[in-house]
């Protein structure tokens, strides 16, 4: 393969050792001080054979012996890929591409048959927003359920952000979406992961959606009233489905715009704003209102309740705590897959409220 150049914000440098100049860049980078390397190759490969093989079992030293026969046949220098991560100023070293995710994904079946992997890396989906949209994202890139993950926000990583962010205090001030490309590229660097790192705008909300082909999904997780508004058009417009989670009594949100393009977004609870195609010129007058229609204050948790009566007071904005994000970000992975598999998931609120199903019953 070419030798393509690194984007040393968030992109790793894939490198093919049976290429001259990448060869050569190798070299150059294995030269540099303080380069970190990581080669468990023969690991892999052991991996490989042993996933490869089912119904046998090897004691240690024949399957030693089965990597040794592997490399005679195949010579060590030039196998595999090299991945260089710039931010780690790391070199590691991994199987070819279709090893990598042959193995990456093996512990997936068969609760993932073949075919339907096979079918989810043709997906593209889209997120917008990265708290509970972190969490996501992980979620879909550790099942490898997409082909192409587009990720929008415009804000960098705040200290008050590591409640629910699962990420570590040297990537403060960070850009959200480097941070998210840069842990996805560190799961799987064949992934393609597409930044929009000023968020979603006017200028390229049209591109998010299309660029390359159209989304197949879109998980919003913003906070913005008028993008979550906007976004939903835009799905509404194309028919494509959308997902959102509200981290409180585990809600999960589907919209299934690609099954009923005349639906009204949330489910009809703006209707009462005025029409659809003019309801963002009645944000500045109802902006409370409306929010308070989409979150459906009345089957909020009583904590949400009291919380949201508290912003602006002791509070500044809406709380959400790691538990409910991670949740959230596993169910809307789940949503997504059963959703993009074709398999029954109609539009309405879910609610995977762990208040109620473990409830404690008081003793007499």
């Amino acid at each position: 393969m070419p030798f393509v150049e690194v984007n040393e914000n968030y992109r790793p440098l894939l490198l093919y050792p049976k290429s001259r100049q990448d060869a050569q860049k190798l070299e150059e980078l294995k030269a540099r001080p303080f380069i970190v390397l990581t080669d468990s190759i023969e690991d892999q490969v052991a991996e490989l054979i042993k996933i490869n093989n089912p119904s046998e079992t090897f004691s240690t030293e024949e399957l030693a012996d089965r990597v040794k026969a592997f490399f005679k046949d195949t010579p060590k220098e030039g196998f595999g890929v090299w991945v260089y991560y710039p931010w780690r100023n790391t070199l590691v070293r991994v199987l070819d591409e279709a090893d990598f995710i042959h193995l990456r994904t093996s512990r997936n079946k068969y609760k993932i048959t073949q075919e339907e992997q096979d079918k989810l890396q043709s997906k593209t989906i889209g997120i917008i927003g990265l708290s509970v949209g972190q969490s996501v994202a992980i979620s879909l890139a550790m099942e490898r359920t997409f082909g192409e993950l587009r990720i929008a926000d415009f804000d960098t990583l705040d200290l008050s952000n590591l409640n629910r962010i699962r990420t570590g205090i040297f990537n403060l001030g960070l850009k959200k979406t480097w941070m998210v490309a840069r842990e996805i590229a560190e799961i799987d660097p064949f992934l393609k992961v597409t930044v929009y790192e000023e968020g979603i705008t006017e200028g390229n909300i049209h591109d998010f959606f299309t660029l390359g082909g159209n989304l197949d999904l879109l998980v919003e997780e913003c906070d913005s009233l008028p993008i979550k508004i906007s976004s939903r058009l835009k799905a509404k417009s194309l028919g494509i489905p959308v997902l959102m989670d509200t981290s409180d009594r585990g809600m999960m949100d589907v919209e299934r715009f690609d099954l009923d393009p005349s639906r009204p977004i949330f489910h009809g609870m703006l209707q009462k704003f005025g029409e659809e195609r003019f309801i963002l010129e009645s944000l500045n007058k109802y902006k409370n209102e409306m929010m308070m229609g989409i979150l459906d204050f009345n089957n909020l948790s009583d904590r949400a309740k009291e919380s949201i009566s508290l912003i602006g007071k002791t509070i500044t904005t809406w709380p959400q705590t790691a538990s409910s994000v991670i949740m959230g970000g596993a169910a809307c992975a789940y949503f997504s897959r059963k959703l993009l598999l074709d398999e029954t998931v109609a539009s309405g609120r879910y609610y995977i409220d762990l208040d109620e199903h473990l409830k404690i019953p008081h003793e007499d």
